[in-house]
């Protein structure tokens, strides 16, 4: 948690300096570049990131400020950090990644991300993969799910990956009272009468979803998609759907559309971007440090980074996550270019008149 300290604090580095520091660094984010960049000593900044112990919760406390907690989507995902040429830093390990769809050396990250009703979105709960503490990725899903509904989250729906879709999660869940919309491998058992399964690959299924019943779940609606060469199977359920005593042509189910389908399943690429804009923005995969509390307190702080962008966004005060970075430097390019030109005229091309 953020320290209570009972004195003023000596600090010469502080969370606002380091997450300022990695919104705007655009190359070497480093103890030593910061310590340059603020003159302090870069001990003073490798404290700050070995003394501190934040938790996903002093994130969470952050990010709620400009959100509705009630009646939007939570989804869960996560990212490989890549750190290919380390040996000896904390959390490291092999993971299949998707962007390089392949086994990579690097750090796992797991995030819970919540979309409100009016459109905000902000990232609510997180997770280093540790080795060590011997939990699957469904494991750290359970514990966060948990922590964010204790918080005051009530999200109307989730949406998740094939990774997460085991029947334990769908079953949390639904026990919850929440609605999700989820990817399933091609080999999930389905039946359109119980009792009688087939992978779902196999399943005939309607343009607009057809109800079905998924093994030791109940009836959900599944919908199939095409993207490019890849061929991708969905599960909905809603949380007022009894499933379970209720026929298959529970009406509920059946008037859930197509449409209604896609505007759910767009909501959960805000966790895609969110990956995307951490990593070209905020710079958590850039760091010289090696314990884990260093490094967490690092992936804590991007992260932090990435919350505080969000609220700008929502205030009106930059469009996108982008646009801060971009314009930081427009006024040093424009003054560099306008001071280095003109004792190079010489260079530019010249008239010469034709010879007649």
């Amino acid at each position: 948690m953020i320290r209570t300290i009972t004195r003023p604090s000596t600090a010469a580095c502080t969370l606002p300096m380091y997450i300022g520091f990695l919104l705007s660094e655009p190359h070497a984010t480093s103890c030593l570049r910061l310590g340059e960049l603020l003159n302090i000593s870069h001990d003073s900044v490798n404290r700050f990131l070995n003394r501190e112990s934040y938790t996903p919760r002093d994130m969470f406390d952050e990010a709620k400020l400009t959100l509705n907690l009630i009646g939007g989507v939570l989804s869960v995902d996560d990212s490989v950090l890549d750190k290919p040429y380390s040996n000896y830093i904390g959390y490291v390990g092999y993971y299949y990644s998707g962007k390089h769809h392949a086994v990579v050396k690097g750090i796992n990250l797991i995030t819970l991300y919540y979309t409100d009703p009016q459109g905000n979105h902000q990232p609510v709960n997180f997770r280093v993969y540790d080795k060590s503490e011997n939990k699957t990725k469904n494991d750290y899903f359970q514990e966060m799910f948990a922590e964010v509904l204790s918080w005051g989250i009530k999200p109307l729906f989730a949406t998740m990956d094939s990774w997460y879709s085991c029947v334990k999660n769908l079953k949390t869940i639904r026990n919850n009272q929440i609605g999700f919309c989820v990817a399933l491998e091609k080999n999930r058992f389905v039946s359109i009468e119980r009792g009688t399964e087939m992978h779902i690959e196999k399943m005939d299924i309607a343009e607009n979803g057809s109800v079905v019943w998924l093994r030791e779940f109940g009836y959900v609606k599944v919908f199939r998609t095409y993207l490019k060469d890849q061929i991708r199977h969905y599960a909905v359920y809603l949380p007022q759907n009894h499933s379970e005593t209720n026929d298959k042509s529970d009406a509920l189910l059946a008037d859930f559309t197509k449409a209604n389908f896609e505007r759910l399943h767009d909501q959960h690429w805000q966790i895609e971007q969110y990956h995307r804009t951490i990593k070209q923005v905020c710079n958590i995969e850039s760091f010289q440090v090696r314990n884990k509390i260093a490094v967490k307190n690092h992936i804590f702080s991007a992260i932090c980074g990435y919350v505080k962008l969000q609220q700008m966004r929502a205030t009106d005060i930059i469009a996108n996550c982008y646009q801060l970075q971009r314009d930081m430097f427009n006024q040093i390019i424009t003054t560099f270019i306008n001071t280095f030109t003109p004792g190079m005229a010489h260079m530019n091309s010249r008239y010469k008149t034709v010879v007649q």
